[in-house]
Protein backbone atom coordinates (compact mmCIF):
# COMPACT_ATOMS: atom_id res chain seq x y z
CA UNK A 1 0.00 0.00 0.00
CA UNK A 2 1.52 3.30 -1.12
CA UNK A 3 1.39 6.66 0.64
CA UNK A 4 -1.48 8.04 -1.48
CA UNK A 5 -3.67 5.02 -0.79
CA UNK A 6 -2.93 5.20 2.95
CA UNK A 7 -3.79 8.87 3.02
CA UNK A 8 -7.02 8.24 1.16
CA UNK A 9 -8.05 5.50 3.60
CA UNK A 10 -7.33 7.73 6.59
CA UNK A 11 -9.23 10.60 5.05
CA UNK A 12 -12.19 8.37 4.31
CA UNK A 13 -12.26 7.05 7.88
CA UNK A 14 -12.12 10.56 9.38
CA UNK A 15 -14.84 11.71 7.00
CA UNK A 16 -17.03 8.80 8.08
CA UNK A 17 -16.48 9.65 11.76
CA UNK A 18 -17.18 13.32 11.16
CA UNK A 19 -20.34 12.56 9.21
CA UNK A 20 -21.52 10.21 11.95
CA UNK A 21 -20.76 12.81 14.60
CA UNK A 22 -22.65 15.50 12.72
CA UNK A 23 -25.62 13.18 12.31
CA UNK A 24 -25.46 12.35 16.03
CA UNK A 25 -25.33 15.99 17.13
CA UNK A 26 -29.10 16.26 17.61
CA UNK A 27 -29.09 13.11 19.71
CA UNK A 28 -26.09 14.34 21.73
CA UNK A 29 -27.82 17.68 22.29
CA UNK A 30 -30.97 15.86 23.43
CA UNK A 31 -28.89 13.69 25.77
CA UNK A 32 -27.19 16.78 27.27
CA UNK A 33 -30.57 18.39 27.76
CA UNK A 34 -31.73 15.22 29.45
CA UNK A 35 -28.67 15.29 31.75
CA UNK A 36 -29.51 18.89 32.73
CA UNK A 37 -33.08 17.87 33.48
CA UNK A 38 -31.83 14.97 35.60
CA UNK A 39 -29.52 17.32 37.49
CA UNK A 40 -32.46 19.63 38.24
CA UNK A 41 -34.58 16.68 39.37
CA UNK A 42 -31.77 15.53 41.66
CA UNK A 43 -31.61 18.96 43.31
CA UNK A 44 -35.37 18.98 43.86
CA UNK A 45 -35.44 15.42 45.21
CA UNK A 46 -32.51 16.10 47.54
CA UNK A 47 -34.15 19.23 48.94
CA UNK A 48 -37.52 17.48 49.27
CA UNK A 49 -36.09 14.47 51.15
CA UNK A 50 -34.16 16.70 53.54
CA UNK A 51 -37.23 18.83 54.22
CA UNK A 52 -39.48 15.83 54.87
CA UNK A 53 -36.81 14.14 56.98
CA UNK A 54 -36.45 17.16 59.26
CA UNK A 55 -40.23 17.47 59.53
CA UNK A 56 -40.60 13.86 60.76
CA UNK A 57 -37.46 14.21 62.95
CA UNK A 58 -35.30 11.59 61.21
CA UNK A 59 -31.63 11.31 62.02
CA UNK A 60 -29.38 13.31 59.74
CA UNK A 61 -27.44 10.17 58.80
CA UNK A 62 -30.66 8.43 57.82
CA UNK A 63 -31.70 11.42 55.73
CA UNK A 64 -28.32 11.25 53.99
CA UNK A 65 -28.93 7.56 53.24
CA UNK A 66 -32.30 8.28 51.62
CA UNK A 67 -30.76 11.11 49.62
CA UNK A 68 -27.90 8.87 48.46
CA UNK A 69 -30.19 6.04 47.39
CA UNK A 70 -32.64 8.34 45.60
CA UNK A 71 -29.94 10.36 43.81
CA UNK A 72 -28.09 7.20 42.74
CA UNK A 73 -31.28 5.67 41.33
CA UNK A 74 -32.21 8.84 39.43
CA UNK A 75 -28.74 9.24 37.92
CA UNK A 76 -28.63 5.55 36.96
CA UNK A 77 -31.97 5.65 35.17
CA UNK A 78 -31.20 8.99 33.53
CA UNK A 79 -27.80 7.82 32.32
CA UNK A 80 -29.30 4.71 30.76
CA UNK A 81 -31.90 6.81 28.93
CA UNK A 82 -29.22 9.25 27.75
CA UNK A 83 -27.08 6.39 26.42
CA UNK A 84 -30.07 4.94 24.59
CA UNK A 85 -30.72 8.35 23.00
CA UNK A 86 -27.12 8.81 21.81
CA UNK A 87 -26.54 5.16 20.86
CA UNK A 88 -29.82 3.59 19.74
CA UNK A 89 -28.18 0.15 19.54
CA UNK A 90 -27.69 0.20 23.31
CA UNK A 91 -31.06 -0.68 24.75
CA UNK A 92 -31.86 -0.31 28.46
CA UNK A 93 -32.19 -4.10 28.70
CA UNK A 94 -28.64 -4.67 27.45
CA UNK A 95 -27.31 -1.95 29.70
CA UNK A 96 -29.05 -3.44 32.74
CA UNK A 97 -27.67 -6.87 31.90
CA UNK A 98 -24.15 -5.47 31.74
CA UNK A 99 -24.66 -3.58 34.98
CA UNK A 100 -26.04 -6.71 36.63
CA UNK A 101 -22.97 -8.76 35.76
CA UNK A 102 -20.75 -5.96 36.94
CA UNK A 103 -22.72 -5.64 40.16
CA UNK A 104 -22.20 -9.32 40.95
CA UNK A 105 -18.44 -8.95 40.57
CA UNK A 106 -18.42 -5.76 42.63
CA UNK A 107 -20.59 -7.43 45.28
CA UNK A 108 -18.08 -10.25 45.77
CA UNK A 109 -15.18 -7.80 45.87
CA UNK A 110 -16.82 -5.47 48.41
CA UNK A 111 -18.84 -7.99 50.42
CA UNK A 112 -17.83 -6.61 53.84
CA UNK A 113 -18.47 -3.04 52.74
CA UNK A 114 -21.99 -3.86 51.58
CA UNK A 115 -22.68 -5.78 54.80
CA UNK A 116 -21.66 -2.77 56.88
CA UNK A 117 -23.68 -0.47 54.61
CA UNK A 118 -26.88 -2.50 54.97
CA UNK A 119 -26.29 -2.94 58.71
CA UNK A 120 -25.85 0.82 59.05
CA UNK A 121 -29.17 1.46 57.26
CA UNK A 122 -30.98 -1.04 59.51
CA UNK A 123 -29.41 0.45 62.66
CA UNK A 124 -30.47 3.95 61.61
CA UNK A 125 -33.99 2.73 60.84
CA UNK A 126 -34.49 0.64 63.98
CA UNK A 127 -32.58 3.00 66.33
CA UNK A 128 -31.63 0.43 69.01
CA UNK A 129 -29.35 3.08 70.52
CA UNK A 130 -28.69 6.77 70.03
CA UNK A 131 -25.69 9.05 69.94
CA UNK A 132 -24.60 9.63 73.55
CA UNK A 133 -25.69 6.18 74.79
CA UNK A 134 -23.22 3.99 76.66
CA UNK A 135 -23.09 0.50 75.17
CA UNK A 136 -21.17 -2.72 75.65
CA UNK A 137 -20.55 -5.03 72.70
CA UNK A 138 -17.98 -7.72 71.98
CA UNK A 139 -16.05 -6.92 75.17
CA UNK A 140 -15.90 -3.16 74.51
CA UNK A 141 -17.76 -0.55 76.54
CA UNK A 142 -18.06 3.13 75.68
CA UNK A 143 -20.20 6.03 74.50
CA UNK A 144 -21.61 6.31 70.98
CA UNK A 145 -20.22 9.47 69.37
CA UNK A 146 -21.34 9.03 65.77
CA UNK A 147 -23.20 6.54 63.57
CA UNK A 148 -22.34 6.56 59.87
CA UNK A 149 -23.38 4.34 57.00
CA UNK A 150 -20.33 2.09 57.27
CA UNK A 151 -19.23 2.27 60.91
CA UNK A 152 -19.92 3.73 64.32
CA UNK A 153 -17.51 5.59 66.58
CA UNK A 154 -17.44 4.47 70.21
CA UNK A 155 -15.47 6.45 72.82
CA UNK A 156 -14.22 4.02 75.47
CA UNK A 157 -14.45 4.93 79.15
CA UNK A 158 -10.65 5.29 79.21
CA UNK A 159 -10.78 7.91 76.44
CA UNK A 160 -9.76 5.73 73.48
CA UNK A 161 -11.80 5.80 70.27
CA UNK A 162 -12.97 2.60 68.57
CA UNK A 163 -14.20 2.72 64.98
CA UNK A 164 -16.56 -0.27 65.02
CA UNK A 165 -18.02 -1.75 61.80
CA UNK A 166 -21.81 -1.63 61.78
CA UNK A 167 -21.94 -5.35 61.00
CA UNK A 168 -20.42 -6.01 64.44
CA UNK A 169 -23.09 -3.93 66.14
CA UNK A 170 -25.85 -5.56 64.12
CA UNK A 171 -24.80 -9.22 64.47
CA UNK A 172 -23.66 -9.22 68.13
CA UNK A 173 -25.65 -8.69 71.35
CA UNK A 174 -25.42 -5.04 72.39
CA UNK A 175 -26.01 -3.96 76.00
CA UNK A 176 -27.31 -0.37 76.08
CA UNK A 177 -26.29 0.88 79.52
CA UNK A 178 -28.16 4.17 79.28
CA UNK A 179 -31.38 2.93 77.71
CA UNK A 180 -33.06 4.24 80.86
CA UNK A 181 -32.08 7.00 83.23
CA UNK A 182 -31.73 4.63 86.19
CA UNK A 183 -29.61 1.56 86.72
CA UNK A 184 -29.33 -0.91 89.59
CA UNK A 185 -26.04 -1.58 91.32
CA UNK A 186 -24.99 -3.90 94.14
CA UNK A 187 -22.22 -4.25 96.71
CA UNK A 188 -21.60 -6.96 99.31
CA UNK A 189 -21.15 -5.97 102.97
CA UNK A 190 -20.21 -8.42 105.72
CA UNK A 191 -20.75 -8.15 109.50
CA UNK A 192 -19.35 -10.36 112.25
CA UNK A 193 -21.20 -13.48 113.36
CA UNK A 194 -21.54 -12.05 116.87
CA UNK A 195 -23.63 -9.12 115.64
CA UNK A 196 -27.43 -8.96 115.46
CA UNK A 197 -28.49 -9.52 111.85
CA UNK A 198 -31.70 -7.46 112.04
CA UNK A 199 -29.96 -4.51 113.65
CA UNK A 200 -27.17 -4.61 111.07
CA UNK A 201 -29.73 -4.69 108.26
CA UNK A 202 -31.54 -1.63 109.67
CA UNK A 203 -28.30 0.32 110.07
CA UNK A 204 -27.18 -0.46 106.51
CA UNK A 205 -30.61 0.42 105.10
CA UNK A 206 -30.72 3.83 106.77
CA UNK A 207 -27.15 4.58 105.71
CA UNK A 208 -27.84 3.76 102.06
CA UNK A 209 -31.07 5.77 101.96
CA UNK A 210 -29.25 8.83 103.28
CA UNK A 211 -26.83 8.87 100.32
CA UNK A 212 -27.68 11.64 97.84
CA UNK A 213 -27.03 9.61 94.68
CA UNK A 214 -29.36 6.78 95.77
CA UNK A 215 -32.76 7.13 94.04
CA UNK A 216 -34.89 5.54 96.75
CA UNK A 217 -37.72 7.88 95.73
CA UNK A 218 -38.12 5.86 92.51
CA UNK A 219 -36.94 2.37 93.45
CA UNK A 220 -36.69 0.85 96.93
CA UNK A 221 -33.36 0.10 98.55
CA UNK A 222 -33.05 -3.66 99.07
CA UNK A 223 -30.86 -5.21 101.77
CA UNK A 224 -30.79 -9.01 102.03
CA UNK A 225 -28.66 -11.36 104.12
CA UNK A 226 -27.12 -13.34 101.30
CA UNK A 227 -24.80 -16.01 102.66
CA UNK A 228 -22.73 -17.36 105.54
CA UNK A 229 -19.26 -16.18 104.64
CA UNK A 230 -15.96 -17.54 105.90
CA UNK A 231 -15.86 -14.98 108.72
CA UNK A 232 -19.01 -12.89 108.31
CA UNK A 233 -22.69 -12.74 107.48
CA UNK A 234 -22.75 -11.25 103.97
CA UNK A 235 -25.45 -8.72 103.04
CA UNK A 236 -26.39 -7.96 99.45
CA UNK A 237 -26.89 -4.18 99.27
CA UNK A 238 -28.86 -3.11 96.17
CA UNK A 239 -30.02 0.35 95.12
CA UNK A 240 -30.78 2.44 92.01
CA UNK A 241 -28.79 5.38 90.71
CA UNK A 242 -27.85 7.10 87.44
CA UNK A 243 -27.13 4.87 84.44
CA UNK A 244 -23.83 6.36 83.27
CA UNK A 245 -20.63 4.54 84.28
CA UNK A 246 -19.40 7.53 86.27
CA UNK A 247 -22.74 7.61 88.12
CA UNK A 248 -22.30 3.98 89.14
CA UNK A 249 -18.73 4.49 90.38
CA UNK A 250 -19.58 7.66 92.26
CA UNK A 251 -22.63 6.14 93.93
CA UNK A 252 -20.73 3.01 95.00
CA UNK A 253 -18.03 5.16 96.54
CA UNK A 254 -20.61 7.16 98.51
CA UNK A 255 -22.58 4.10 99.64
CA UNK A 256 -19.51 2.17 100.79
CA UNK A 257 -18.30 5.18 102.79
CA UNK A 258 -21.74 5.79 104.35
CA UNK A 259 -22.23 2.13 105.34
CA UNK A 260 -18.75 1.96 106.88
CA UNK A 261 -19.36 5.07 108.99
CA UNK A 262 -22.82 3.91 110.07
CA UNK A 263 -21.58 0.48 111.17
CA UNK A 264 -18.68 2.04 113.07
CA UNK A 265 -21.01 4.47 114.83
CA UNK A 266 -23.35 1.61 115.78
CA UNK A 267 -20.46 -0.48 117.10
CA UNK A 268 -21.10 -3.26 114.56
CA UNK A 269 -17.95 -5.06 113.53
CA UNK A 270 -16.89 -5.52 109.92
CA UNK A 271 -14.56 -8.48 110.50
CA UNK A 272 -11.24 -9.28 109.02
CA UNK A 273 -10.82 -12.66 107.39
CA UNK A 274 -10.25 -15.39 109.99
CA UNK A 275 -8.25 -18.51 109.25
CA UNK A 276 -8.09 -21.70 111.29
CA UNK A 277 -5.13 -24.03 110.72
CA UNK A 278 -5.55 -27.76 111.48
CA UNK A 279 -2.56 -30.12 111.73
CA UNK A 280 -2.80 -33.92 111.58
CA UNK A 281 -0.25 -34.46 114.39
CA UNK A 282 0.36 -32.48 117.59
CA UNK A 283 3.05 -29.85 117.36
CA UNK A 284 5.92 -29.54 119.84
CA UNK A 285 6.44 -25.98 120.95
CA UNK A 286 9.91 -25.07 122.15
CA UNK A 287 10.75 -21.88 123.91
CA UNK A 288 14.37 -21.05 123.47
CA UNK A 289 14.47 -18.43 126.20
CA UNK A 290 13.15 -20.79 128.93
CA UNK A 291 15.53 -23.59 127.92
CA UNK A 292 18.49 -21.25 128.17
CA UNK A 293 17.34 -20.05 131.59
CA UNK A 294 16.92 -23.60 132.86
CA UNK A 295 20.30 -24.52 131.52
CA UNK A 296 21.91 -21.60 133.26
CA UNK A 297 20.12 -22.14 136.60
CA UNK A 298 20.07 -25.95 136.60
CA UNK A 299 22.13 -28.09 139.04
CA UNK A 300 25.75 -28.82 138.20
CA UNK A 301 27.80 -31.91 138.89
CA UNK A 302 29.59 -30.19 141.75
CA UNK A 303 26.32 -29.38 143.46
CA UNK A 304 25.32 -33.02 143.51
Amino acid sequence: MDYAELTGTLYGTLETYATGFIRALPRIGLALLLILMIWAIVLLVRAGIRKVGRRVHLRQNLIDVFVLVAVTAIWLIGTLIALAVVFPSITPGKALTTLGLGSVAIGFAFKDTFENFLAGILILLREPFSIGDYIEVDGHEGQIEDITIRDSRVRMTDGQLIVMPNHTLFSNPVTVRTNRGLRRTTVICGVAYDEDVDEARDVITEAVKAVESVRDDVKDVQIFAQAFGASSIDFEVTWWTGSKPVDIRRSRDQVVGAVKRALDDAGIEIPFTYQTLTFKEPLQIERAGRDDDQGAAGPTEDDT
